[in-house]
């Protein structure tokens, strides 16, 4: 079998399409990949710092201006007073599915700084659309609390009504109520005390599962491969076809003369009888 005609622009455009498929799959297995190491780096930080012991605030303060990615999920003990006339509302907030929203304090160290606490979570409400019926006070006096650090997000470019946020922006957060924060991460509340009858309810921890990224990356790499294996399936037939039809014409050509050649033969012995007629033979 010739495959001289891959030489041809119509299967060098073939190849183009294939490898141009192949680039987008290996892109895409690409991306899979990278959101499989992101996973499985925020599985090692809930596993090193969600349960360790709370650390004093003096050796976390720079995560609170500065997050560090390892930071995230560490546990920290403070000790303060809540300001609750800024206390705000998030807004959009799942918790285990559920909608609602989260309730964030900004709490003053004795330090004299400031950071945010997120005390949890709320259902919707049934009375206000787009209010929770009730948003437990914190406790009032002198507090000790330990929360989990998180880095802040951002600036979604949302309005919210009035006491609420549409993110933990802290930069934002600042410049309403404003006073100095520290805007680099917050506290996710682990506990408090004095703890009060009634506080929002906790949020669930963080998901610990890898996902599926990792097999998706390599269906992704997969479907790259068998574009090649495709492309080689297809000029393997062409180049079958082509043989078998080339066997063919051969074939015919072959026929054609051994069928002209009794015809030959017949018209040399009429031409010898003839020619034994004239002769009176």
């Amino acid at each position: 079998m010739s495959y001289r005609f891959l030489l041809s622009w119509r299967w060098a455009g073939y190849l183009l399409a294939a490898a141009a498929f192949a680039a987008a799959c290996l892109a895409l297995g690409n991306w899979q990949m990278d959101r499989r190491n992101q996973a499985v780096a925020e599985i090692r930080r809930v596993q090193e710092n969600y349960d360790k012991p709370p650390v004093p605030f003096a050796e976390a303060r720079a995560h609170f201006n500065n997050p560090a990615p390892d930071a995230k999920w560490m546990t920290v003990a403070v000790e303060g007073r809540y300001l609750p006339r800024d206390q705000r509302i998030i807004r959009n907030r799942p918790n285990n599915s559920a909608p609602g929203y989260e309730v964030v304090v900004p709490f003053r160290l004795a330090t004299g700084e400031t950071i945010v606490i997120n005390r949890g979570w709320l259902p919707i409400g049934n009375q206000r659309p787009g209010y929770p019926d009730s948003v437990p006070a914190p406790p009032e006096g002198q507090v000790a609390a330990v929360v989990r650090i998180k880095p802040a997000e951002p600036d979604l470019g949302r309005d919210a009504p009035a006491g609420q946020l549409a993110s933990i922006d802290l930069a934002g957060y600042q410049q309403e109520i404003g006073y100095p924060l520290m805007t680099g991460s917050y506290g996710l509340m682990a506990s408090e005390s004095p703890q009060p009858g009634n506080v929002p309810q906790p949020l669930a921890a963080p998901a610990v599962k890898e996902g599926s990224n990792l097999s998706y990356a390599l269906q992704w790499i997969t479907f790259g491969v068998l574009a090649f294996v495709g492309f080689g399936y297809m000029a393997r037939q062409h180049a079958r076809i082509r043989a078998e039809e080339h066997d063919q014409a051969d074939g015919q050509d072959q026929g054609e003369v051994r069928s002209t050649r009794p015809r030959r033969a017949r018209r040399g012995a009429e031409e010898e009888d003839a020619l034994l007629d004239s002769l009176g033979l």
